[in-house]
């Protein structure tokens, strides 16, 4: 019984049991013909058979490739008819063999010889139809392999055209699944497609993902290719570049023999010494385009530009130090005692470890500045550092040399630049530092600033220890409220209060005019000031602890003077005077009114005075009592520390009532407002407790209080009256607004000797135990105690003792 197979227009007849050769990782499809190399004793019976008939054999794919003697269940059931074309045996037994595929062929069984395997297989063509636009799904095809023909690198570009000019639209689809470079298992699906159509679109869709594929490995072929050729190009110029230099007689040297040099013109420490040996050992070993090079060069080069030993000769001139600090800054008498004790110690003992000093003080009182005067004095070298905003702790301690473009921290940078081991480093605002999931910047400054632990302070970057022992570091703050306890425990604080108006006067005839003058082109000599001009700049035009905002204003009369000097080019040796009724052309309209801070005695308004990070300011408090049912109303942005004490001083008068001559039901028949002005500016804080106190009693009981009094404290229950912070700022601004009284807790009398001799004697204070005591100060009559039924003379009696002034002047 024979098959009758169908070749476009040939008729070939097959037995009825055909020879099989397995095919291992390949599938041969019709019209195309594949050269086989042949091993395996089956194979070889199977083309013996063949060669010895009629030349036709069927070729069908294992599906395990690693199978060496296939039986039935390891082939696929559709194979194809092929013809042996040429049949050439090897002298190591194999065959090479050229085969034709004929036709698609289904296995219907297959049977096991004793050398060989056959198979009965029947005609499997691919089913067409007149309407299922194979035509349209080939030209897709097509196209879409001539692109996979340009990009792939293995296949000529004459195969698509062979492709294209194949007969039929079957030969093409057979010759695209011929060449794609697939698995076998995706080429046997391809071969098993049911009719032309499905196989043209299968082609299609896998022709679409190999090429985009194709197309990815070519770019990222070309990028590393060019990368290469690029590193290998700028290798060659370099060479060239080092061979015109030895040609030209100008040739440097070996780089790394003179970062050796320059390590060996270094005293470094032993560890030291032997990490950057063991790093110039690999740098030698590496190429000179590897990453990890660019890491280690870096690394030796920061260990050979650090000072190790490098100093600077202290000047220890007592006097010319204390001459040079009173020639930059004037006043500041605690920052340059200290300075000259410093320099006095260092004088007799020849090293001593750098203190760490604090200066806090509201803005513009010459903090910054006065680090730059205290390095001119030593004769030392000045580094400032910024740390406002810092929130890395890495901007302190460095990065790892691990992550790219790796440095060290801020403190090693700024002994880099300083070129010494004992220059004075800044650190400002360090009131100000943050904190976030990177860490605290603050945490990393305890081993800075601790004089028993910087002498082996551990960068991240270098990995070993340095000696910052010998460093003097000064810190500026507005506030100690934003330093971390930890970190205000190793430094020594230092307050400067804001300037008086005789100090303030002093620096601009000194420092700010001249330096003004001299910049907008003007000689200070040139130009002549009343009297009263500087007074009335400064009461006028300025309200400030330091002199930031006097100096842009003496900047700005100077542009003025400059104006007018450019608009009258003419004149020779020009003069010019400024008086105070000149400054509303120069300077305009007067922010501040010198007569606003009133002095006159009033009912319910208290002079308190509070503490800001800009300095002290007077604070007013007003009560006005109004009928009503005992409410109490606390306006002008009150924190919850001062409405507290405003309860507290409520609790006070109620419990007092009848010695403080108050209605005893005015806790319901009155309602109490307190406010204080500014209401957009937050207030806080105990310290105004009995100026609140004085004022809601001179409210309830109509007696007016005096007002050249101002006063800080704060208040309990009992009428005590407890100690309070900033005493310094506030007398400074209690004498700037001319007030001649200021009554405080006795508790805060030692803190008046800090005080400035001129605030001292223009200034009264008046220390107090009791509220008692404030009242009698404070208030200008005393007020009648209304006595209850049945026991007016004991309270007359108490009352009288209770308000009989205790007072310390």
């Amino acid at each position: 019984m024979t098959q009758t197979f169908i070749r476009d227009t040939e008729v070939i007849e097959t037995a009825d049991r055909l020879p099989v050769l397995p095919l291992r990782d390949v599938v041969l499809f019709p019209h195309v013909a594949m050269p086989l190399l042949v091993g395996r004793a089956g194979s070889l019976a199977a083309l013996e058979a063949a060669e010895a008939g009629d030349k036709l054999i069927l070729l069908v794919t294992q599906r395990d490739s690693t199978v060496q003697d296939p039986a039935a269940a390891d082939l696929y059931r559709v194979g194809t008819l092929g013809r042996v074309l040429q049949y050439t045996k090897l002298p190591n037994g194999a065959a090479r063999v050229l085969v034709e595929g004929l036709a698609r062929a289904h296995v219907t069984k297959f049977v096991a010889g004793a050398k060989l395997l056959r198979a009965v297989a029947t005609p499997h063509p691919f089913v067409m139809t007149p309407d299922d636009g194979v035509a349209d799904e080939a030209r897709k095809a097509m196209a879409l392999f001539e692109e996979y023909v340009t990009h792939h690198r293995r296949l000529p570009p004459e195969v698509a055209a062979l492709v294209q000019a194949a007969a039929g639209v079957e030969r093409q689809g057979c010759g695209i699944a011929a060449h794609l470079a697939v698995r076998h298992e995706t080429r046997q699906t391809l071969l098993e497609a049911p009719r032309l159509v499905d196989l043209f679109r299968a082609l299609t869709e896998l022709t679409a993902g190999e090429t985009e594929l194709l197309r990815l490995e070519r770019k990222i072929e070309d990028d590393v290719r060019g990368s290469l050729f690029q590193n290998q190009r700028e290798f060659y110029l370099q060479e060239q570049l080092r061979a015109i230099h030895r040609e030209l007689g100008d040739d440097e040297g070996d780089d790394l023999a003179d970062l050796e040099a320059q390590l060996n013109a270094r005293a470094l420490p032993e560890l030291a010494r032997a990490r950057a040996d063991r790093e110039l050992r690999r740098l030698r070993k590496m190429s000179p385009m590897s990453p990890e090079a660019a890491v280690a060069r870096n690394y030796v080069e920061w260990l050979a530009a650090l000072p190790w030993n490098e100093r600077t000769d202290d000047m220890l001139d007592i006097t010319r130090a204390r001459t040079m600090l009173d020639e930059d800054h004037h006043g500041l008498d605690e920052v340059k005692e200290r300075i000259v004790d410093y320099i006095a110690v260092l004088s007799l003992v020849g090293k001593l470890e750098g203190p760490i000093l604090c200066l806090v003080g509201p803005p513009g009182v010459g903090k910054t500045s006065l680090g730059r005067s205290v390095a001119r004095a030593l004769g030392r070298k000045f580094v400032r550092m910024s740390l406002g905003g810092v929130r890395d702790e890495a901007e302190i301690r460095g990065h790892r040399r691990t992550y790219i473009g790796a440095l060290p921290g801020r403190i090693l940078q700024a002994m880099r630049r300083a070129e010494s081991v004992n220059p004075v480093i800044l650190l400002d605002e360090v009131d100000k530092l943050g904190s976030d999931w990177r860490g605290d910047p603050s945490a990393a400054l305890l081993e800075v600033l601790d004089p028993e632990q910087n002498r082996a302070f551990n960068d991240h970057f270098l990995e070993i220890d340095y000696d910052l022992s010998q460093v003097l570091f000064l810190t500026t703050a507005n506030s100690l409220g934003g330093i971390p306890e930890p970190l205000r425990d190793r430094m020594e604080i230092i307050r400067l209060p804001g300037y008086l108006d005789q100090e303030k006067f002093a620096i601009a005839q000194r420092h700010l005019i001249p330096r003004q003058f001299a910049q907008h082109g003007i000689d200070p000599a040139s130009v002549t000031w009343a009297t009263d001009a500087l007074p009335a700049l400064l009461r006028q035009y300025t309200r400030e602890a330091g002199v930031r905002e006097l100096e842009r204003r003496i900047a700005r009369l100077a542009r003025k003077l400059a104006r007018r000097r450019a608009e009258h080019p003419g004149e020779a040796a020009p003069r010019d005077a400024v008086a105070a009724a000149d400054l509303h052309g120069l300077l305009g309209v007067a922010p501040y009114d010198p007569d606003e801070v009133t002095l006159e005695d009033r009912v319910g308004v208290a002079q308190g005075l509070a503490y800001t990070q800009v300095g002290g300011e007077l604070l007013e408090v007003e009560v006005s009592v109004v009928p009503g049912r005992g409410r109490v109303m606390l306006t002008g942005t009150l924190g919850d520390v001062m409405k507290e004490s405003a309860s507290a001083a409520l609790s006070y008068i109620r419990s007092r009532a009848e010695v403080l001559g108050v209605p005893p039901d005015f806790a319901r028949t009155r309602d109490v407002h307190v406010h204080l002005p500014a209401g957009a500016t937050p207030k806080d804080g105990p310290s105004a407790g009995i100026a609140l106190a004085a004022a809601i009693v001179s409210a309830l009981t109509g007696t007016p209080l005096r007002g050249d009094v101002a006063m800080t404290g704060e208040i309990t229950l009992r009428g005590r009256v407890l100690p309070i912070g900033g005493l310094k700022e506030k007398a400074v601004a209690a004498h700037r607004s001319r007030v001649s009284h200021v009554i405080i807790p006795t508790a805060n009398q030692r803190d008046l000797e800090e005080l400035p001799e001129e605030v001292r004697t223009g200034v009264r204070f008046h220390c107090v135990k009791t509220m008692d005591e404030v009242l009698a100060l404070a208030l200008r009559a005393l007020p009648v105690a209304t006595p209850r039924k049945g026991r007016g003379s004991k309270a007359d009696a108490r009352g009288d003792a209770a308000i009989a002034p205790n007072v310390t002047h």
